[in-house]
């Protein structure tokens, strides 16, 4: 590096530091489970946030467990919040030679297309991805059918007509999965209101908490989320308020509000997780889109059974009826938007 002026040298002395920083990081956060079967074959999973936010993360980590309690398999798993920590991630387990990395979100397609090139014998499976392409393979979740019913639920119950949304950050599933509980409401009550907050967080319990009170105080009655660890926030408020009520997200999360919670639109991720991992561990799995909706079993609207007699019997059956004609094709929960149409591109 002699003929590199100063300055110029100790900039890429740095950025060389930062990037054996980043990595050491990355490498002493995943956790190592346990290989139960003494195979070789090994399971990371990168997720975006806290596996202790009782949602979508903590839903992942379930599903990692069950690949490891089920099939004896090597696991590991690293939070990577920002896109620069992901896509480290992502390339440190294939780095390192894991079968099959899992990446936990909408937002790693593109990082998971780029360490894919480099490292075309790790099988990368996107969760809410879009596409498939070379060695990524995207998992679909229909979400907005389980929260049509959920939002069916809501505008036959709503006291005020007015009910309220918190999303984390406004990706194309989230807005999607907001779309299903608004046409489901409007669905029992065309009249009914909905108002929305994003806030661009996943981890910001106090914003969750103040998100929702102010839309307590706008009169919402109703609430559905899909904000994760800041979503407890959103539960803290619903708890303190009588009459007001909250749909759970991705998980059955009538325990985090007792007295409070209605219901909840649940993504069964460990069902999925095992299912794509048993077919890549076989040799049997070719790079493809896999869609879950209500039809799979895998997307399902829980009821709560605490408050299961506040819905009328003749909401039930409509529920019913609706949950037949989506799974059927004849009802159609939410358009998706152009940048979730799925493809399979160079498979």
């Amino acid at each position: 590096m002699q003929f590199i002026a100063p300055a110029l040298r100790n900039t890429l002395l740095k950025a060389s530091w930062q990037y054996a920083v980043l990595m050491l990081v990355l490498l002493s956060c995943a956790r190592q489970d346990t290989n139960r079967s003494g195979s070789s074959f090994r399971v990371g999973l990168v997720v975006p946030g806290s596996v202790a936010d009782a949602a979508w993360n903590s839903g992942a980590y379930a599903g990692l467990q069950r690949i490891r309690d089920s099939l004896g398999l090597a696991t590991s798993h690293i939070e990577a919040r920002t896109p620069t920590e992901q896509i480290e991630a992502l390339r440190t387990y294939a780095a390192q030679g894991y079968d099959l990395v899992f990446a936990h979100g909408f937002e790693f397609q593109d990082p998971a297309e780029r360490v894919s090139a480099t490292y075309p014998r790790t099988a990368f499976v996107v969760t809410s991805g879009r596409r498939a392409h070379g060695n990524v393979s995207p998992l679909i979740f229909r979400l907005e059918e389980a929260s049509y019913l959920a939002g069916m639920v809501a505008g036959s119950l709503t006291r005020t007509g007015v009910l309220g949304f918190v999303g984390g950050i406004e990706l194309p599933p989230i807005v999607a999965g907001y779309q299903g509980w608004v046409n489901g409401a409007k669905a029992m009550n065309p009249r009914v209101r909905t108002q929305s907050v994003y806030l661009n967080s996943f981890d910001d319990v106090a914003a969750g908490r103040e998100a929702a009170l102010a839309l307590i105080g706008a009169g919402a009655d109703m609430f559905h989320h899909n904000a994760d660890a800041a979503a407890l926030g959103l539960f803290q408020a619903v708890k303190e308020k009588r009459g007001v009520y909250v749909f759970g997200a991705n998980a059955d999360q009538s325990h985090l509000a007792p007295g409070h919670v209605l219901g909840s639109a649940v993504i069964d991720l460990p069902r999925a997780f095992l299912f794509i991992a048993a077919e890549i561990r076989k040799g049997n799995f070719t790079p493809r889109v896999e869609v879950f909706g209500l039809k799979s079993g895998v997307v399902r609207y829980v009821a709560a059974s605490a408050l299961d007699s506040l819905v009328p019997v003749k909401v039930k059956a409509r529920m019913a009826a609706a949950a037949d004609s989506i799974s059927s094709g004849k009802l159609v929960a939410a358009p998706r938007p152009a940048s979730m149409q799925a493809s399979a591109l160079g498979t």
